[in-house]
């Protein structure tokens, strides 16, 4: 069964062309089988036809031969399938003659009926004797053989006219074997057909399934970038529609998002401004641990107002993408992140470079450097390498880790885990989500791992085309 299931493609256009060759093939092979059916029963037919008029003329001619002259016409009417012989003997037993001989029986009583007496019988094996109509095989086999692998029984068809002179006239009948034949004009003709068909087959699966590719492509490069063209609406009507769709929900969720960053733009002048007058009226407070809790809460509003608006800001942003050198970048984060009191080992280099957002990739390795610092001991490995198609940036720390149910838990938004992210640390909870949400806004993936120095590994993977 999963032979059988590794042996289907996979793809909608081999399930297709499968299908279609499949049973191109089968009524190939199925007409074949016909066309060499009727042909050989048409040239029984034929044959047996031919047989019986032959006897038929073979009786007259015969009968108006005088005695004294039979002997000397008799081998000259014979063929390889036919013997006859002029004697007393009438047959008084017999088979009824098969559905096989159906048309030469028919046929022989047609021309003799009212003119001669006669019968037709069937007789499995000739008479024992050498004479005019016994039949043997031109080449008989040694015995050995013929006792390994006997031959098939003859059949004889037997025909008896009794003549006007009194004499029994025996034609001894056996009907050829059907030619052993390749139909090499048939087969020829009909693998031509096929092989006609199969292409256009191809051709017109391929042009069906293409517009099925042209979606997968349109959807997979419409959460990178929304401004896309627009499908083209060609091809069969229902082809078109879906494109047609397609492009409207483009249009509907470019507009959605355009509103979207309208209202953050407002919600952000909203929220600062009440904060810009506490700001104002606190400068006219005394100083004292009242006003420095104040500040303290109104710093902590404005952190969790810009956390929030770059985490609904991102993979919006309007920088643009340009080839960067990312292990100069790397290393610039790196040493801001060791100006914190950070003590971090930089290995690895990419020559190429990559295709990126240089400013949110940066804030991106920001902040997963700066959860390093915090959550550890300090002290941060960053690897950079590339695997297959992709950049690898590997982080490493020293810190309690994170448990395997909790890793994907931690990128949702405001998510603090107890244990390794304590309210002393700070942070509003999006740092993670902020990241993963830049890096996949530029066909990458950001996923947390096991260190093997027992820690946590922050895994970026970036894609180099």
């Amino acid at each position: 069964m999963t032979m059988a299931v590794r042996l289907v493609p996979r793809t909608l256009f081999g399930q297709i062309l499968c299908a279609l060759l499949g049973g191109l093939l089968l009524a190939n092979a199925l007409g074949l089988w016909l066309v060499l059916d009727d042909r050989s029963r048409l040239s029984r037919q034929m044959r047996s036809e031919y047989a019986a008029v032959r006897m038929v003329e073979a009786v007259t001619l015969i009968d108006d031969t005088p005695a004294t002259g039979r002997a000397r016409l008799l081998p000259l009417l014979e063929s390889p399938s036919t013997r006859i012989r002029v004697d007393d003997t009438w047959h008084g037993g017999g088979e009824p003659v098969p559905e096989e001989f159906d048309v030469f029986n028919r046929r022989v009583s047609e021309l003799l009926a009212g003119r001669y007496p006669h019968q037709i019988l069937l007789l499995r094996q000739p008479d024992a004797d050498d004479g005019p109509g016994t039949m043997h095989p031109p080449h008989p086999p040694p015995p050995h053989l013929a006792r390994l692998f006997p031959a098939p029984e003859r059949l004889n068809i037997v025909t008896q006219v009794r003549l006007g002179d009194g004499k029994v006239l025996t034609f001894r009948y056996s009907p050829p074997p059907p030619p052993v034949e390749r139909p090499l004009r048939i087969i020829i003709g009909l693998l031509l057909v096929a092989a006609i068909v199969s292409v256009l087959s191809v051709w017109v699966v391929r042009r069906l399934t293409r517009p099925l590719a042209m979606f997968a492509r349109a959807a997979d490069g419409l959460a990178r970038n929304l401004d896309q063209p627009a499908l083209a609406t060609a091809g069969p009507r229902e082809v078109a529609s879906a494109a047609e769709a397609f492009n409207r929900m483009q249009k509907a969720l470019r507009t959605l998002i355009q509103t979207r960053a309208q209202a953050l733009a407002g919600v952000s002048h909203d929220l600062r401004l009440p904060i810009t007058r506490v700001r104002l009226r606190l400068e006219q407070l005394a100083e004292g641990t009242v006003r420095d809790a104040i500040e303290r809460d109104l710093a902590e509003m404005e952190t969790l107002i810009d956390d929030t608006l770059a985490f609904l800001r991102a993979g919006e942003s309007a920088e643009a993408a340009s080839p960067t050198r990312l292990d100069a970048l790397i290393e610039g984060v790196a040493d801001d992140i060791m100006a914190l009191g950070a003590d971090i080992e930089v290995s690895g280099q990419l020559l190429r470079p990559v295709r990126l957002r240089p400013m949110q990739t940066r804030r991106a390795l920001a902040n997963l450097m700066d959860n390093a610092r915090r959550y550890g001991s300090g002290r941060i490995h960053v690897t950079l390498s590339s695997d297959k198609d992709c950049a690898v940036i590997d982080i490493d720390d020293d810190g309690p880790g994170i448990p395997d149910s909790e890793r994907e838990h931690v990128f949702e938004p405001y998510v603090r885990l107890e244990q390794s992210r304590a309210r002393h640390t700070g942070g509003s909870g999006l740092g993670l989500a902020i990241a993963r949400a830049i890096i996949r806004a530029q066909g990458g993936d950001i996923t947390l791992l096991q260190s093997p120095s027992g820690g946590l590994r922050a895994r970026i993977t970036l894609p180099l085309h």
